[in-house]
């Protein structure tokens, strides 16, 4: 069976560093990252007109998926929005585990910057892991692309938010973070924002577990009840580094 090749135009640097706790659609958290263009592609010149468009396409290539290298093809998948355990076409999901390891996300452009010989693209409302490699860029095009009498089966409406309650001990070690310059309010919010959407599997549900999850330098402990997500412990992560 031919395959085709695709080159990699650049790196999404972002501050998801685990795939636990990445939304689970683009835009739905406003986190910011930015993509390290690769050369030849980190010309000027390519980006010229790129202002007048507020989003952007991203096409990319799921990397970082050992289970999928391992097996066949599959034709059905258990989405997490149906709860992990109703399988359908993967045609008819988003899945990592297809044919071809292709995403494609829908992301605000917040500016170009040239550092030195690099040119970094920033965005915000990434769904990427850091480090996911780039295959194309394209310009959102509103009058076409924004489909708004769309059907979106069991996706049609955005997951419910939970409300984010600190626990004294995570107030306290968030302050003191912040006092020392270590993480920032604009990480807190974003933090907040992230696990207000639940990042646990929908087949998980133990209101005594306390789960982790790493995003930029810091390591979040939490748990989740019916209605709320209790931050227990903030601490700053050993050996994690973010291009963010």
């Amino acid at each position: 069976m031919p395959e085709l090749s695709l080159p990699i135009i650049g790196y999404m640097r972002s501050p998801f560093v685990e795939k636990f706790g990445i939304p689970r659609q683009p835009n739905l958290v406003q986190v910011e990252s930015y993509i390290e263009m690769l050369a030849p592609y980190n010309d000027p010149l390519a980006f010229q007109g790129i202002d007048d468009f507020s989003h952007l396409w991203l096409i990319w290539q799921f990397h970082d998926n050992k289970q999928q290298e391992k097996t066949h093809f599959r034709p059905q998948v258990r989405p997490p929005r149906l709860g992990g355990n109703q399988k359908i076409g993967v045609f008819a999901t988003r899945s990592m585990y297809r044919p071809a390891p292709i995403g494609l996300s829908v992301v605000q452009l917040q500016r170009i910057e040239q550092v030195g010989k690099a040119l970094r693209v920033y965005v915000t409302g990434s769904d990427l892991l850091d480090g996911t490699p780039i295959l194309d860029i394209k310009p959102y095009i509103q009058y076409s692309d924004a489909i708004v009498d769309a059907q979106s089966a069991y996706a049609q409406h955005e997951p419910i938010r939970k409300a984010v309650i600190w626990l004294d001990e995570a107030i306290a070690q968030k302050d003191q973070l912040i006092q020392q310059a270590k993480v920032s309010t604009q990480t807190v919010v974003e933090i907040e924002s992230i696990l207000a959407f639940d990042p646990r599997p929908a087949y998980q549900e133990d209101a005594d577990r306390v789960y982790g999850m790493k995003f930029s330098n810091v390591d979040i402990q939490f748990k989740v009840l019916d209605d709320t997500i209790e931050i227990c412990k903030l601490n700053l992560c050993d050996n994690i580094s973010s291009g963010s």
